[in-house]
């Protein structure tokens, strides 16, 4: 069966392939999400004559080359199947993207990578390196490649300013999509600080802030990247071709982008009838996505790993927690937010769809990570809300919580981690930081020398390192979610 290049799109797929286009986007990041969330949406635009450039691909770090070589061998084509749920019913869509016009691998290929720089057309660089990619570390500036990927930016807008003579009309925009909060200023930083270290003239600074745009963006879709070996082979069989860099995602995604719709005008990607959203400030679309996404998430992992739970689905259609996480949210977490026009609800309902995909075998292993530090993001502003207003403890909210101290009831492991166990006894590998972790432990090994279930809990509300602030104070939270742990410790059901 023959592989996925541009004549097999001609004449297997009946794809038209454009050769031509300049690149107008740089891409730092080779992976599925990036693929199937940024080039799909160029993609989609271009198909339908709303953008008129291409893009040209690297990648961030040395060890994603195999994945840039597969791409260019593969004439930058991949295959995005679309599959889920749309107004509950399901879809499957292929697409196969056509809109990379260069893939190489700049560690090999450095001064291809410069030469971008000097592209009079080129207008925007978008990256998805990871949080940790994001940050400004110190590095030497040499002759050869930069590690970090503010660094390779930084040594791109240098290289852009010296040719083009600081000219205020060649400064790119830049749209980071690294989940980090106001990730466009924490790029925009770690660039300066890189121009100061490397003793870059002041007018190249002034340049860069003042000429460049670092824009914040907030991305959100559920890229599940290559399926299962049966479901590709069946697919391949299907289509006639093999597709090495084919990827799954589910039908949801959005796109908030902190500046002026006017940027439509280059990209057309709301034209192209995609969910892009541009704002004068994220705020409010971080928000309902922490609050009612993360949220019902932070909710559930604790619990549903206690009750023996394996993934978002499973608890879904457990018969006690399924109802219990849409009360939450519903009921507790909505309640505490402003909702004049009904937006949020809709949005709650378009988070359930996607928990119910029955494609995403979502782990709740995965999703509990960092719980201790999530909980005091997502769910501790809803409890609070209740809790300083004097209202009575939201009974949901509180279960949550209570499934976070039972869950964070550790011992260390022996080999550097921490350990729990569920309901009926298995041992629960928890991961979450180290001297959170240890405060956790330190109660309740306290509590088991005569305080019980009752002080330990107390004795974690009260502690400000992990909250912030002293949840015991609030009245009737600590006895609420001592009685909850209490009973499912009895194997009594909440």
């Amino acid at each position: 069966m023959r592989a996925l290049n541009r004549e097999t799109a001609n004449e297997v797929a009946g794809v038209d392939v454009q050769t031509g286009g300049l690149v107008k986007v740089l891409q730092i990041g080779e992976g599925n999400f990036l693929r199937a969330f940024v080039d799909w949406m160029l993609h989609v635009s271009r198909s339908k004559g709303l953008f008129d450039g291409t893009v040209a691909v690297v990648q961030p770090r040395p060890t994603g080359r195999a994945k840039i070589e597969q791409l260019a061998a593969q004439d930058g084509l991949f295959t995005v199947v679309t599959r889920g749920l749309e107004g509950g019913k399901p879809v499957e869509r292929r697409e196969i993207v056509t809109v990379i016009a260069q893939a190489f691998d700049p560690y090999a290929e450095w001064e291809r990578f410069i030469a971008l720089a000097r592209e009079p057309e080129l207008r925007f660089i978008v990256s998805n390196t990871t949080e940790a990619g994001l940050r400004y570390e110190p590095e030497p500036l040499g002759e050869g490649p930069i590690p970090s990927f503010p660094g390779k930016a930084a040594r791109l807008l240098y290289e852009r300013w010296r040719v083009f003579g600081g000219d205020p009309r060649r400064g790119l925009i830049l749209l980071p999509c690294e989940l980090t909060e106001r990730n466009g200023d924490v790029l925009r930083d770690a660039v300066l600080r890189h121009a100061a270290d490397w003793g870059w003239p002041e007018a190249f600074r002034e340049w860069v802030a003042q000429h460049n745009r670092f824009l914040n963006t907030l991305v959100d879709r559920i890229v599940t990247g290559y399926p299962e070996a049966e479901q590709a082979e069946s697919w391949f069989a299907d289509w006639g071709y093999r597709d090495a860099m084919l990827t799954t995602a589910e039908p949801y995604h959005l796109w908030a982008i902190e500046g002026e719709p006017e940027l439509d005008d280059e990209l057309g990607l709301r034209k192209a009838g995609l969910n892009v959203h541009y704002t004068g400030d994220l705020a409010a679309f971080r928000e309902r996505k922490v609050r009612i996404l993360n949220g019902a998430h932070t909710w559930m992992a604790p619990i549903g790993l206690l009750h023996g739970i394996g993934t978002v689905r499973e608890a879904l259609e457990h018969p006690a927690l399924g109802p219990a996480v849409r009360e939450a949210v519903y009921g507790e977490i909505l309640p505490a937010m402003a909702d004049a026009d009904g937006a949020l609800r809709a949005y709650a309902d378009s988070v359930f769809e996607r928990f119910a995909n029955p494609y995403i075998r979502h782990r709740l292993s995965d999703i509990a990570m960092n719980s201790l530090s999530k909980f005091r993001v997502r769910l501790l502003p809803s409890l609070a809300w209740y809790a300083e207003r004097g209202g009575r403890i939201p009974p949901r909210l509180a279960e949550g919580l209570a499934g976070l101290l039972r869950y964070a009831r550790v011992r260390p492991d022996g080999s550097g981690g921490y350990v729990s166990h569920a309901l009926d006894g298995t041992p629960i590998a928890v991961r979450d930081d180290a001297g959170l972790l240890a405060i956790a432990a330190d109660h309740w090994r306290e509590a088991e020398r005569g305080e019980g279930t009752s002080g330990a809990v107390r004795r974690l509300l009260a502690d400000e390192r992990l909250w912030g602030c002293d949840m015991s104070r609030w009245p009737g939270l600590a006895e609420t979610v001592a009685a909850i742990i209490e009973n499912w410790e009895r194997g009594v059901k909440s």
